[in-house]
């Protein structure tokens, strides 16, 4: 199978850059994706660009594996950006072979917002990462037709649309929603499975976001449809964190299931 699999750090946020990638090898993966910045006060993340020491450990576990970094995550797009942890988070990035970084809106002053993702992508191009701003259906930018409004309104050319098969499924978008969108909108997407019934709060969206999701075709997604709405030579990024099942088998097993679940999805 040709298409590039990335582990998420999400689906094993426990493990350390150097570790991750290690798994990712081990579990039959060709990428990763490096979580630098916290996205909440109560969950890991791994700030390389302060820590030399684990990027040198990074570094090494890259070239000893071959695994390639796919994506930074998360730049909360906030009222009050940290500009200078957001420009170092991007050089690391850009020093491992990230081409990719993922945003996220938390500010509910669209223009603000709009001048900030500039402002980022701005900081972005010349390391050679694009910007790839995801929608959740519990911020302002709820859907694909938010995030493409932000996106032309900041006027910033290399920033795309990163759509995560379980966000699709709680919003008002569409699988043509997705078929209408230009070349180039998405470079990459997120790839899990859930129940097809919303959780019906956000307690539960975002307990079934952070924590507990399902393997491709354990659930009721229609992610057949789509994948074939989206285009078919990007990268695929399996971000599916399964806490209660990780407890009991391990971040390989976890791992490994992901993988091998995604691959028969494709073939099917």
């Amino acid at each position: 199978m040709n298409r590039l699999l990335s582990l998420a750090h999400l689906t094993a946020l426990s493990l350390a850059p150097p570790d991750l990638v290690r798994l990712a090898a081990e579990t039959g993966y060709q990428a990763v994706g490096l979580r630098l910045i916290a996205v909440t006060p109560d969950t890991a993340s791994y700030p390389l660009q302060s820590d030399r020491a684990m990027l040198r450990e990074t570094r090494r576990a890259l070239a000893e594996t071959g695994i390639k970094v796919l994506d930074l995550e998360i730049l909360r797009l906030e009222p009050s950006l940290d500009l200078a942890n957001f420009t170092a988070a991007l050089e690391v990035g850009a020093e491992l072979g990230a081409s990719q970084a993922l945003l996220a809106a938390y500010d509910p002053d669209e223009g603000r917002l709009c001048d900030n993702l500039a402002r980022v992508a701005d900081i972005a191009r010349p390391l050679g990462i694009c910007v790839n701003l995801e929608f959740y259906p519990w911020t302002a930018v709820a859907n694909l037709a938010d995030a493409v409004r932000v996106i032309d309104a900041s006027g910033a050319e290399n920033a795309g649309v990163l759509v995560d098969a379980l966000h699709l499924a709680r919003s008002t978008t569409t699988l043509a929603d997705l078929k209408c969108q230009p070349a180039g909108r998405f470079r990459y997407l997120h790839l899990c499975d859930a129940q097809a019934e919303h959780p019906g709060s956000l307690e539960g969206l975002l307990k079934a976001a952070r924590e507990e999701r399902l393997p491709p075709g354990e659930g009721g997604l229609d992610l057949r449809g789509f994948l074939a709405a989206m285009p078919d030579d990007i990268p695929i990024a399996l971000e599916i964190p399964m806490q209660a099942k990780t407890r009991l088998e391990g971040e390989r097993a976890v791992a490994r299931l992901c993988r091998e679940a995604t691959e028969k999805l494709i073939k099917s």
